[in-house]
C-alpha cells in the first residue's frame, strides 16, 4: 500500500510509488496530494487537523478515520491501523526536519515493512535479518533509534561488535563491497540508502516479509 503524508512530494514520486503499490491511503492532509493526482484514497487516517472540510467532502463516506489522540503522530496512527503486508510512504521526508525525525521514529516502532521515499534517500527499519543486492561503492548508513547491536557481511566497515545507540554511536556513510547482509540483534536500526537503490531496498524488505513468522 502507498501511504501519502502531508509533506513535500517531488515531481514523479507519486507516480513511482503508485506503480509499485496501486492501493493508496493518506495520513491526514496527504489526501490532498492524492486527490490532486486524481486518486481517491482508500482510507484517510489521522487527527484530521490538516484536512480541509472541502477536501474531506470529496472522500466517500466511511473512508475517513478520525483518531483524535495526540500521543502519536499521524504516521504512527496509520501504521497501527493499516492491514497491508508492505507500506511505501511518501510525503514524510524533507521540508520540516522535525516531521522527518518523527517519521523515522514511527517506522522504528513497527516491525511491519515500511519504506520512506525521499528526494535523495530511502529509509526503512531493519526489524530483522535483511539482504540487499547492492553494487560495490553504494552508500549504506545505519542509524539506531534505540540501543542495538548487529552483524553484517559485505560492508567496508563491518557492524559486528559495535553497540549502536542514539547520541553515542551511529553508522553514517558506510559502503557496500557488493551484496550486503545486515542482521540486527533487536529492533530500532534504520537503514538509509541512496534513492537510486529503491529496487534493492524493496526486494530485501519484501523477501523478509515473505519469511515464516513475519507480517
Amino acid at each position: 500500500m502507498v501511504l501519502v503524508g502531508g509533506g513535500a512530494i517531488a515531481p514523479g514520486d507519486l507516480d513511482l510509488a503508485l506503480a509499485l503499490g496501486p492501493t493508496a491511503a493518506a495520513a491526514d492532509g496527504g489526501a490532498m496530494a492524492l486527490l490532486e493526482h486524481g486518486v481517491i484514497p482508500k482510507a484517510v487516517i489521522g487527527d484530521l487537523d490538516s484536512l480541509p472540510r472541502d477536501v474531506a467532502a470529496r472522500i466517500p463516506a466511511g473512508r475517513i478515520h478520525h483518531v483524535p489522540e495526540q500521543d502519536s503522530t499521524d504516521l504512527q496512527k496509520c501504521l497501527a491501523r493499516i492491514d497491508a503486508p508492505f507500506v511505501i510512504g511518501i510525503g514524510f521526508l524533507g521540508a520540516r526536519f522535525d516531521h522527518s525525525l518523527a517519521a523515522c521514529h514511527a517506522i522504528a516502532m513497527h516491525d511491519r515493512p515500511c519504506l520512506l521515499l525521499g528526494s535523495d534517500d530511502v529509509v526503512f527499519h531493519a526489524a530483522g535479518a535483511l539482504s540487499l543486492d547492492l553494487a560495490r561503492g553504494t552508500r549504506v548508513s545505519v542509524f539506531p533509534m534505540r540501543p542495538v547491536t548487529a552483524r553484517s557481511r559485505g560492508l567496508e566497515w563491518p557492524l559486528d561488535g559495535i553497540e549502536f545507540s542514539p547520541g553515542e554511536r551511529i553508522g553514517t556513510s558506510n559502503m557496500a563491497n557488493g551484496p550486503v547482509r545486515i542482521e540486527p540483534d533487536g529492533a530500532g536500526l534504520l537503514v538509509l540508502l541512496p534513492r537510486s537503490e529503491i529496487d534493492a531496498a524493496l526486494a530485501g524488505l519484501m523477501a523478509r516479509s515473505d519469511e515464516p513468522g513475519q507480517s
